[in-house]
């Protein structure tokens, strides 16, 4: 047994209460009670008066279901902007919204009606909405409580809903700013339309998914001249048009030609001897179609021939048809028409085609109603009349086959066929859509406004894209292309819906008037202020009781002469008008009425940065954002899309229960959230790895902080150099760490300080102070300044990764600094000083770290192969070539900074049997043992241990015992 004191107690080993294992998944919820009982949110925003604002205002998600992966990744980016703005000088406001209106709902309520057996349209509307408003509520209490447990700060208390009295008021306000402006008028043409949700729906409420579909080629008779007796062939993946076509076109730059049927397959409905016009370019595939053997081409048709031609409908004249298809159908030129596909001619049914409708407005053309809302033929249509185009189940109705047999009856049937292509759905139903001709309310997009906000444009057009070019900060930049083609080529805003829930479209037109006269629509402001006031006292229900016309009317009009609109606007523009009543009206809202930022999915470019833009384009003459920024969608591990189905669905609640909220919202700092991200269970394995290895990283200096004062502290310019090359390093990812936060980077500053914490200073500046920090005296310059690091270390590192961290932060915090009523969400960045950086020293620094890496690497040899257990068993000799850095390595304690006992430098030339790395050239390292004995306390091998007053140490453990008194 050794005689050697035991000196273990005289080590000045790490102390902290923070624990190895996080135990988040149990531990978060306690952070969210303090931070709920210090009232954290108000508590900043009271801080922050007098600072400059920034907000970032919430794309609302809707209130009817649990919290998906995307709404996580969603949340959290606004938390880490909203955080990291507050912790870098702002007043970062963040008010949480849902949208509370629409056809989501409505289905969910109509889904129990069904199930107990009750008709909707039955029910009185008020009660029916008020069971729409009950269960938004419920599920925004619901998903309020999802978004808080992932640490998203916000003020959760007075969030705003669009179903709020105050904002179905102003959302009123804000349509009837349309109807004044001159924007507004009802116009009848084809928009999608759903036949199962019995509603028009918008751009962005349409998704694209794979459909077969009927195909059929059709003759087309002319009615004279030099092609009397040929057909013009059309091709249309919707035969269920066909009743309400009204001409075809073709396009004057393709070549047609006129084609002789000569030998057919068997069961061919094509003729021999029969003539057709065709695109030549297309003729070849059309003659495969109806199974023609053989055809020659008989001679070139002009365009001269085509343009004016006059052809019979394929129905004109058909048993049954009561002459309801006896006209006459125009060939019209279009530039639309392509020889891509089909036959180079189009059939054109205004009343169900944006091409063909514009067409029709040209010509003059007529419009049919010949489909009902629930995507059924009207009762009184012959031959068709109640046959389903899509069925209430969403399937295809009998519309489309019995068309085919019609036109093959009528002989006027060439060839048919299936084909699946990408066709619309709804994103609600899933159901497929149509286009259907409906009186609609718009909002003309290219009609220059009477509101004398001109500065931007004339018309709400305009005004869209000169802000998305000047005013807005699109990132990533691509976002700004995509909606500016949107935004340059869509039609008119459709802004109403056949529905019930929702604000309605709050108007009255003249009985009697058309939608062109000037008296069609009731323009009063007296009448409009009524209406505001109604609604901010009892809400949009109050358009739907009895008396309600009268009431707004009387004194004003004769309310006899006027009927009330009663269809709802389109869902979007609740949500477009967002910016009126929380950014302009509320008391956190921005004076100018406009956000920092709106941050959403890339889909919104055509959903709520659309709506808002063109909203705001339309009532306050410019976008209500400076700046937008996008986020990609979530895939699974394999980058394949989440499907309930597939079983590959990763949901937040599930990620917390196991992992904890940090380590969701530390994946979400990782990823590149610019584009399509992944995640599953390997990748939440990795970064719960990350986040083991930062915390271990924070425990570290926690623990060698204890009992730390301002004592000690040590200045900067007092410090070894390796202390000041950290402050350095510091003073550089002040700038990074800032910089990245201001252009949303979270990827980037994630990275910097997880390098930085698990590089630098884990396996580089903690490696090395370590023998300081436990073994030199309390008044060691050394230690002292190694400790004052530490210090400005924590103090940067902590506040810098708590808008990523918050709930590990906060007990990081805490566990230094105890306290009842204080956060580390209530700090800032400190500032850091810019004499820090240190050029010359960082280049010198470099010199040393990379010649360090050749000693570890030579010493891992030998630790490897058993020659050593340990770095300290080792006094390396190790040759520099350049004089420059030979110098730089004697001025510092070279040893210490490879953590061997001894070390000698030379610039002999390099030995053959030296080690070398292939990338730091000019240094070689030779081998030796450490002389001397180990000192029991610091256990370095050292020469003089032994021969000192206390036994076994070294004469520097020698003197720190004898300073203590021991």
């Amino acid at each position: 047994m050794s005689d050697t004191p035991d000196y273990r107690d005289t080590v000045f080993l790490p102390e902290t209460d923070f624990p190895m294992r996080a135990g988040l998944p149990q531990r978060e919820p306690e952070w969210l009670d303090r931070w709920a009982r210090l009232n954290i949110y108000d508590t900043l925003r009271a801080k922050g008066e007098g600072r400059k604002p920034f907000i970032l205002h919430d794309g609302p998600p809707y209130a009817n279901g649990n919290l998906h992966i995307g709404h996580a990744l969603n949340k959290v980016l606004k938390d880490f902007i909203t955080r990291s703005q507050q912790m870098m000088g702002r007043d970062a406001r963040y008010v949480p919204g849902w949208d509370c209106h629409g056809l989501p709902i409505e289905w969910k309520i109509e889904e129990q009606y069904r199930q107990k057996g009750l008709d909707k349209d039955t029910v009185d509307t008020v009660e029916f909405r008020q069971e729409c408003r009950r269960f938004a509520d419920q599920w925004v209490d619901i998903q309020r409580e999802e978004f808080k447990r992932l640490g998203v700060t916000g003020k959760w208390d007075d969030p705003y809903l669009t179903m709020n009295y105050h904002a179905e008021a102003v959302i009123a306000e804000e349509f009837m700013k349309l109807l004044m402006n001159g924007s507004l008028y009802q116009g009848s043409k084809p928009v999608m339309w759903s036949p199962v949700e019995k509603t028009a729906l918008a751009e962005a409420e349409v998704e694209y998914h794979d459909h077969t579909s009927h195909t059929i080629w059709v003759r087309f008779s002319p009615t004279g001249g030099e092609l009397d007796g040929a057909s013009v062939v059309i091709w249309t993946t919707t035969p269920w048009t066909i009743p309400q076509n009204r001409a075809v076109s073709f396009n004057p730059d393709i070549a047609y030609g006129l084609y002789e049927v000569m030998e057919v397959a068997e069961n061919s409905t094509a003729q021999p001897g029969e003539k057709l016009v065709l695109a030549d370019a297309l003729a070849e595939g059309v003659m495969q179609s109806a199974k023609v053997e053989s055809h020659k081409r008989l001679r070139d048709v002009s365009p001269d021939e085509l343009q004016g031609l006059t052809l019979a409908h394929p129905y004109r004249g058909v048993e049954g048809g009561n002459g309801e298809w006896d006209y006459d159908v125009p060939l019209l030129g279009a530039d639309f028409v392509t020889d891509d596909a089909g036959t180079g001619f189009v059939h054109n049914a205004p009343s169900h085609g944006d091409d063909d409708y514009q067409l029709g407005l040209k010509h003059g053309l007529p419009m049919t109603y010949n489909v009902e809302p629930d995507g059924s033929y009207r009762a009184d249509l012959p031959l068709f009349g109640g046959q389903f185009i899509i069925q209430q189940d969403g399937k295809d109705g009998g519309a489309n086959v019995e068309n085919i047999k019609q036109l093959a009856y009528a002989g006027k049937l060439l060839a048919k066929g299936k084909i699946k292509h990408s066709y619309p759905h709804s994103w609600r139903s899933k159901a497929p859509l149509i286009y259907r001709n409906t009186p609609q309310w718009f909002a003309a997009i290219d009609k220059d406004l009477d509101d004398g906000m001109d500065e931007y444009g004339k018309t709400i057009r305009q005004r869209a894209l000169t802000s998305i070019d000047d005013l807005v900060k699109w990132t990533p930049k691509t976002g700004r292309n995509r909606i500016f083609s949107m935004v340059e080529n869509r039609p008119d805003w459709v802004l109403s819906r056949q529905r019930a829930w929702g604000v309605p479209l709050t108007t009255f037109v003249k009985k009697g008037a058309k939608p062109t006269d000037d008296d069609f629509l009731l323009r009063d402001p007296q009448v409009n202020k009524r209406i505001v006031e109604a609604f901010e006292a009892e809400g949009a229900d109050v358009w739907y009781r009895d008396g309600f016309k009268q009431q707004m009317l009387d004194g004003i009009i004769n309310p006899d002469d006027y009927e009330q609109v009663m269809d709802v606007l389109d869902v979007w523009f609740d949500s477009g008008s967002t910016h009126a009543f929380v950014i302009r009206d509320r008391a956190d809202g921005s004076p100018d009425g406009i956000a920092d930022l709106y941050l959403e999915g890339t889909d919104q470019h055509r959903g709520w940065f659309h709506s808002s833009l063109l909203q705001a384009s339309a009532t306050k003459g410019r976008a209500p954002y400076r700046g937008v920024l996008t986020h990609g969608f979530t895939l699974d591990e394999k980058g394949m899309k989440m499907s309930k189905s597939l079983g590959n669905t990763i949901v937040p609640a599930e990620v917390i229960k196991q992992y904890g909220a940090d380590i969701l919202r530390l994946w979400v700092a990782q990823v590149d959230y610019t584009a399509d991200q992944r995640i599953g269970p390997e990748i939440l394995k990795g970064t719960a790895d990350s986040y083991r290895r930062l915390r271990n990283t924070l425990r570290f200096m926690l623990g060698n902080l204890s009992g730390f004062s301002d004592a000690e502290k040590v200045a900067p310019e007092d410090m070894p150099e390796l202390e000041q090359w950290v402050l350095h390093r510091l003073a550089q990812l002040d700038h990074k760490v800032r910089q990245g936060y201001d252009a949303y980077d979270f990827q980037g500053v994630f990275q910097a300080l997880f390098q930085f914490a698990t590089v630098d200073l884990s396996s580089f500046y903690f490696d090395i102070r370590k023998d300081a920090l436990y073994c030199d005296g309390p008044d060691s310059i050394r230690r002292r300044s190694a400790r004052t690091v530490l210090d400005l270390l924590f103090h940067r590192l902590v506040t810098w990764l708590a808008p990523i961290l918050p709930f590990t932060i906060e007990d990081v915090w805490l566990s230094r600094f105890p306290s009842d009523d204080d956060s580390v969400h209530l700090h800032d960045f400190p500032e850091t000083p810019a004499d820090w950086l240190n050029e010359p020293l960082a280049l010198k620094w470099d010199g040393v770290r990379r010649a360090r890496r050749a000693v570890t690497a030579a010493l891992e040899v030998k630790r490897a192969d058993k020659t050593i257990g340990a770095s300290l068993e080792a006094a390396p000799i190790v040759h520099v070539r350049d004089d420059t850095m030979l110098k730089a390595l004697k001025s510092v304690n070279f040893a210490d900074i490879c953590i061997t006992s001894d070390l000698s430098l030379t610039a002999d030339p390099i030995p053959a049997e030296a080690f070398r790395m292939p990338d730091i050239e000019g240094v070689g390292v030779v081998f030796e043992l450490a002389e001397g004995q180990k000192c029991e306390r610091c256990w370095k091998i050292l020469p003089d241990v032994g021969t000192h007053s206390h036994p076994g140490t070294c004469a520097r453990c020698d003197a720190v015992l004898t300073e203590a008194g021991l």
